[in-house]
């Protein structure tokens, strides 16, 4: 069996093998390339995706929560929604 001094010889050869060899040039210049055409896209971390995910949600939450209350308020003031719609200006818009 192979001690470990001598796998790790190995893998230490092949490593500098692949460093010196045009695949290691290739995988540089692919980077490189990924991450100009990454920066284009205008692209956002996971995280600040889901800050903004999180924020969304409690804003549709209080939407509902409004929405809710203005329903109420209609009711209490006898409005339908149709009356309130048929009042709005033609040029106005939602």
């Amino acid at each position: 069996m192979l001690n470990k001094k001598v796998i790790d010889e190995i893998g230490n050869k092949v490593s500098e093998i692949l460093e010196h060899s045009p695949a290691k040039d290739v995988e540089k210049n692919l980077k490189v390339l990924l991450t100009g055409a990454f920066t284009r896209l205008d692209l956002v971390s996971r995280q600040e995706f889901d800050v903004q995910e999180q924020v969304l949600m409690r804003t549709r939450e209080k939407l509902i929560k409004i929405e809710t209350r203005v329903g109420a308020l209609e009711k209490q003031l006898g409005l339908a929604t149709s009356d309130v719609d048929e009042k709005k200006q033609p040029d106005q818009t939602e």
